[in-house]
């Protein structure tokens, strides 16, 4: 009984203690009332145990925002929200989330890192990215953000749940609850690293929701060869290629999948410098 505290007691610590390397450790709640299609009540994340070197959140019912503020002045006016990958089914919230927060802010970003609904509420999650994004974008002034520089950032699953909102961004998907829900969810740039599932069409082909309008966002994307889901990043560039949007691959040839930031892996490192040299071309 002692050890199974003593673990729960480290794993809630090492969830939130992440937001004492922010100036700012607030955690927005998505939703002021009833969560659309939620049946059940909001509750708190659940931790899973078994991950000793990530930080698994198992099951969310009340999708939150967690803020990362950047030194004021090395704020650039620019903000990321953060999709953490794990299936539709766990996130690696801290490898996939709030590590990359924390480095997004060292650059200048504004960093936001989603608590999506888990598990296996793929509507419920898009419902969570597009009002994240409009809920960001009704409150620019309070952290000197523009409001045209709003963009997302996934990781696996969570490459699958950017590259969807930034398709579907016309898409009504829930009864608009606030004056934020009248602004766009349309993000202004996408960013997939190691995406996932986005090949589930006839003969892998692009996954039939995604319909690449024109309005579709500049996209960078990072992928291996090695990687069982690398097909999604092949697919999905080359639909936006196909309609003439701007697109950028980067396709290495082994690093497998679920690197994240963390060293071992030449694409782990290599990635985040591709990312911030086209974030700042993209974004000058």
């Amino acid at each position: 009984m002692y050890k199974t505290m003593k673990i729960n007691m480290v794993l809630v610590l090492l969830l939130f203690s992440s937001s004492m390397y922010s100036q700012s450790n607030d955690l927005i709640t998505l939703w002021p009332g009833k969560v659309p299609g939620e049946i059940k009540g909001k509750q708190p994340p659940v931790i899973e145990e078994e991950k000793s070197d990530i930080v698994c959140i198992k099951e969310i019912t009340d999708p939150k925002l967690e803020v990362f503020l950047p030194a004021p002045e090395k704020s650039n006016g620019s903000a990321i929200i953060i999709c953490p990958g794990g299936g539709y089914n766990i996130l690696a919230y801290d490898k996939e989330g709030t590590e990359i927060a924390q480095w997004l802010t060292k650059l200048g970003y504004t960093a936001f890192v989603l608590q999506y609904r888990i598990p296996q509420k793929r509507d419920g999650a898009l419902q969570d990215l597009q009002r994240a994004i409009r809920v960001v974008r009704s409150k620019v002034n309070v952290w000197g953000i523009n409001q045209d520089k709003i963009g997302v950032m996934g990781f696996s699953a969570g490459g699958s749940l950017s590259a969807r909102a930034s398709c579907l961004y016309n898409t009504v998907t829930y009864v608009h609850v606030d004056d934020a829900d009248k602004l766009s969810c349309r993000p202004d740039f996408t960013i997939l690293i190691y995406p996932a599932y986005l090949d589930q069409g006839p003969d892998r082909g692009l996954t039939p929701e995604l319909v690449i309008g024109m309005d579709v966002p500049p996209v960078f994307i990072f992928q291996t060869a090695d990687d069982v889901y690398g097909n999604s990043a092949l697919v999905m560039a080359g639909a936006l290629r196909d309609a003439g949007l701007s697109v950028e691959l980067h396709l290495l040839p082994n690093g497998g999948h679920g690197y994240g930031l963390r060293p071992g892996t030449n694409a782990g490192e290599i990635w985040p410098v591709l990312t911030e040299n086209w974030l700042k071309r993209t974004l000058k």
